[in-house]
């Protein structure tokens, strides 16, 4: 059980699943450097920086204190004088690569000015967190549903807020804009990524794979028993069609017609409101 008296894994396959004071302390400068006995040189960066290399290359079951002592050339003790274990080391990784696309500094009043469009955020929204789970597809492998939130994490969340603001949407919908894009984005990407395991797995391409399907599918549309799928064109599952640009499209779509209905209903209030004020007005004046 964890220290918050949760039976979140405690293996460092989900965030917030360790010593969460220690994580904050760490995440927010408190708790940077040990105050006795460290190896000249390490640093809770320097760290946290190799963990992240080694998940990048190798997945995030490789990360362990054994093997980052060794990437660093120190002892596995002198890790833990910074970081109590792969549970907290985590949460500071996950920070990490969350603030990489993000503008350099802690304070959002200093970032560039989000795009005037909010359709053009969301674009870059998806486009930037697809891009990073490129770069570490490791983060799809983490259970993040009980995030300890970092300057990195809020500051990503305040940029994204202020860039969806003009949208004209109540608060838990503007977060809910924000699930909506990142979840659109994780399933792609974790198509993707789970093929290419399939392939480092089992050694076969994706060609190769479904070329030893072809008979039996083949028959299968002959049977006359799956009318629908043996109607569907040639190219139905080219790998040429982008679905990322395809959804992306019809996901902000969706949220402009959900904006034009907010500017309606807006209009017709203030437009209603008017009338009952305009007749209030003349039924004083004629008494």
């Amino acid at each position: 059980m964890a220290k918050d008296g949760s039976t979140a894994a405690t293996d460092g396959t989900a965030t917030g699943s360790g010593d969460i004071a220690r994580s904050l302390e760490l995440l927010w400068g408190t708790g940077d450097r040990p105050s006795r006995g460290p190896k000249p040189g390490l640093t809770l960066d320097r760290i946290v920086t190799a963990a992240v290399a080694v998940a990048d290359a190798e997945g995030l079951a490789a990360v362990s204190m054994r093997r980052l002592s060794t990437e660093l050339g120190t002892g596995t003790m002198s890790l833990y004088r910074y970081v109590p274990g792969k549970a907290e080391l985590l949460d500071l990784m996950l920070d990490r690569v969350l603030g990489e696309p993000l503008p350099s500094g802690t304070d959002p009043a200093d970032a560039p000015a989000p795009p005037a469009d909010w359709r053009a955020s969301i674009d870059a929204m998806a486009r930037t967190y697809l891009d990073n789970l490129r770069r570490h597809p490791w983060l799809l492998k983490i259970n993040q549903a009980r995030t300890v939130l970092g300057p990195s994490a809020l500051r990503g969340l305040e940029l994204s807020l202020t860039a969806l603001r003009s949208m004209g949407l109540r608060d838990p919908e503007l977060i809910s804009v924000i699930i909506t894009v990142n979840s659109f984005v994780e399933g792609l990407a974790r198509t993707r990524a789970d093929a290419a395991e399939a392939v480092r797995e089992t050694g076969l391409s994706d060609q190769e794979f479904w070329d030893n399907q072809r008979p039996y599918l083949e028959r299968a549309m002959l049977s006359g028993a799956y009318p629908m799928m043996a109607s569907l064109s040639e190219d139905t599952f080219s790998s040429d069609f982008d679905h990322f640009e395809f959804g992306l499209r019809r996901l902000i779509a969706g949220f402009e017609a959900l904006v034009e209905e907010r500017t309606t209903e807006r209009a017709t209030d203030g437009t209603a409101d008017g009338t009952a004020e305009r007749t209030a007005e003349r039924t004083a004046a004629r008494k």
